[in-house]
């Protein structure tokens, strides 16, 4: 006689402007984990996106998400996933949300945040001396806001007791099937993700798909030409360009990086663009495509600068760190560093 296993029971809890990838990841993993086939039934998985209230939801893209129920008893649900989203446009979460989930700490059941939810949990407390784990993207964010710990921006997600976060992106559709293994088996864990063409499942130990950056300067003019240089390795702007978007003269960038950091705008480019490379060789991607990665005219271009940066050739790096994420950096005096190894 077959056993019958009880249906993995989630709520979500959608944040004003969540992130619409983040949310529709992890749901269908839960989707297609559920029922045989693509029926989407759901039997082994069964899901309820829950408001104090019944209107729609609006996420960063714009698409509206309707509420399936009030908030459920805590008791009744496995996990509650709260999916963040934009950061500063406005409250997260209203207040009758904020209760809900203070009280569903003191349940059985498991809180996750997803994308910024992790930033939700903490500002209620659901967090304190519970490991936290962000995007690489909202490490800056995450700093100047809860400055009193370092949170993890290097792994897809981290397992804490009954507190789980996630970094978002892909890496809650790997934290999804990592919830169906513990429920429903590694055979359903790896239907969902093969049919949403992930090839393998992942632990959360796993490197996330872009390498933490360094943390240098206070001012929030540096914050913010250090955000720009990570958003374009692969294509890397002028220092000109990159100080009119933070409504500098190149001149004024210049002189403020070096007050700041005690290094040119430039090398600190270049920096962030190496450690990119480095972080990629863990990865069977080619040394050709790893220097368009990162902005370099060619694999030839990308080694000179790399055993100048390192001391070391890509290739050897490469056979040193096979199952870890490097973690040297170039040399740079005078500065602050943050490296989460």
């Amino acid at each position: 006689m077959e056993r019958t296993i009880r249906p993995l029971r989630v709520g979500f809890i959608l944040s004003n402007n969540f992130t619409l990838t983040a949310f529709s990841n992890f749901l269908d993993v839960l989707r297609l984990a559920a029922d045989d086939g693509d029926n989407s039934r759901p039997i082994r998985c069964q899901w309820h996106i829950m408001s104090a209230g019944g209107d729609p939801i609006r996420s960063s893209s714009g698409v509206q998400v309707t509420p399936t129920s009030k908030f459920i008893d805590p008791s009744e649900l496995d996990y509650i996933v709260v999916v963040g989203g934009l950061l500063h446009d406005g409250p997260q979460i209203d207040e009758r949300t904020g209760k809900y989930l203070l009280k569903a700490a003191d349940s059985s059941a498991a809180i996750v945040g997803v994308c910024t939810g992790s930033f939700i949990l903490w500002r209620l407390g659901l967090l304190r001396q519970k490991k936290c784990c962000i995007s690489w993207y909202h490490y800056r964010d995450f700093l100047e806001e809860f400055g009193d710990t370092l949170p993890i921006a290097d792994q897809l997600f981290v397992i804490d007791g009954r507190r789980i976060t996630c970094s978002g992106g892909i890496g809650a559709a790997y934290l999804a099937a990592h919830i169906v293994e513990l429920r429903l088996g590694l055979s359903n864990a790896q239907k969902a993700l093969h049919i949403m063409q992930i090839d393998r499942m992942r632990p959360g130990s796993s490197a996330q798909s872009a390498p933490p950056t360094e943390f240098v300067g206070n001012d929030s003019r540096i914050s913010r030409a250090l955000l720009i240089m990570e958003q374009n390795l692969s294509s890397p702007l002028s220092i000109a360009r990159l100080a009119a978007k933070v409504h500098l003269s190149t001149r004024q960038l210049e002189r403020l990086f070096k007050d700041e950091t005690d290094q040119s705008p430039q090398n600190a480019y270049l920096r962030l663009r190496l450690k990119h490379a480095r972080w990629m060789m863990k990865t069977e991607m080619t040394l050709a495509a790893i220097a368009a990665e990162t902005g370099f005219v060619d694999g030839s271009h990308l080694s000179k600068a790399y055993k100048s940066a390192f001391g070391t050739n890509p290739s050897e790096d490469r056979k040193r760190s096979v199952g870890s994420v490097l973690d040297f950096e170039p040399s740079a005096e005078g500065r602050r560093v943050y490296d989460p190894a």
